[in-house]
Formats: C-alpha cells, structure tokens, sequence
C-alpha cells in the first residue's frame, strides 16, 4: 500500500476544517496531520512537519494566504498549495498562482473533484476550477497594458506626425481598417480614448522620441 498523503487544512472557519477533515479521512489515502486557521500558523507546520499538500484558504487574520504561500515556498519547497476559497476575482486568482499555488479551487466543488485535485496538485498537475482557468486565458488573450507592438509603434508615430489614417495606411502598405485596429489597441494599452490623448501619453512615457 502506497503512503497516505500528508495535507494541512489552512482557514481560519473551524467548521470548514471538521468538514474537510471529515472528507479526507473517509478518502483513506489521505492523511490530515494538522490544521492552521491562518497563514503564521500555516508556516510553523510546515517548519516542524513534513507536508504532501497544503489546502489553503486566501482571507485569513494575522497573514494571508498568498503571503502564506510565498512563505511555505521558502519554508518548504517540496510541499505543494492548493488554493481552497470563495474568491475568485482577477486580484485573487493571479497573486495566488504567481506566488507559486500548484491549483486553485473554489469552496462549491463537489467533495470528489476535491480529493481528486488534492491527489492532483501532490503529482504537481495544476488544478484549476473553470472560473478560475477562463480568468488566467483571458488575461493571456487581452492586450499587454502599456507594451506596444513595433507595428502600434509605427502607427502611432505616423499620427504624432500628422498623418491621417489613409496616409498612415499608405506609408505602412496596409489597410486603413488595419490602421484603425491598430490604434484602438493603443488607446486600450495607453488606457486614453483618442488620438491626441494617445500622441500625449506616447510622449510621457517615453515610447515617443
């Protein structure tokens, strides 16, 4: 027989805890070897114990669960976070994952899918509930704020220049519906609404000389 799997249950709601530990004892190939209700406590286990998989609530007194996770990176490297929580907003789900969680779930995944992912993150597949993984794809498909492209650069100096679209298009042998698109890609990275407003920003921040 294989040896359990060694989770810590970090959240600071002592209900949760009795229900999760309830789940994974019933689950037989995972052990519960202790429970934190926040991050400080959450460290000084995996400091004195050996830790498979910490399951690990985000809001919580004293320290927070991305600040507990950064900490266990450096505390316990082998040991592999799954992120258990209610949140699942753009500023919760990327400091998580960048701070080094293997999965994030959130609390209304059925008891299966999270034994399931548990014994996932202690292979180190990454775990992710599909609210959570349609934020991470749209954050990779919309445009870099304030990084732009050779071709938006070129564009944009054309206009600084004066050039109107058709001439911008003339110059660049491309289209004016590319033109166009081009700078509604500027105006969405440079965070301005027109063209004038988009030459100032260019220059304040430099990406114009």
């Amino acid at each position: 027989m294989s040896e359990s799997i060694r989770v810590l249950i970090v959240d600071d709601h002592p209900i949760v805890r009795d229900g999760l530990r309830a789940a994974f004892d019933a689950a037989g190939d995972l052990e519960v070897v202790g429970e934190a209700a926040d991050g400080v406590e959450a460290v000084a286990w995996a400091r004195r114990a050996t830790i498979d998989v910490a399951l690990m609530d985000l809001r919580m007194p004293r320290m927070d669960g991305v600040s507990a996770i950064r900490e266990l990176q450096r505390a316990s490297p082998a040991t592999r976070v799954l992120v258990l929580t209610t949140f699942d907003t753009d500023s919760d789900v990327l400091p998580a994952i960048e701070a080094g969680a293997t999965g994030y779930l959130l609390k209304d995944a059925p008891a299966e899918e999270l034994l399931r992912a548990v014994r996932a993150a202690h292979r180190g597949e990454p775990v992710l509930s599909p609210s959570v993984a349609g934020r991470l794809i749209g954050q990779v498909r919309r445009p870099a704020r304030g990084v732009l492209s050779p071709r938006e650069l070129q564009v944009l100096r054309l206009v600084a220049d004066g050039a109107t679209n058709r001439e911008a298009a003339a110059n660049l042998f491309i289209s004016e519906a590319s033109v166009k698109t081009h700078l509604l890609h500027v105006y969405a990275k440079l965070d301005v609404r027109d063209r004038a407003s988009a030459v100032a920003e260019a220059y304040r921040r430099g990406l114009l000389g």
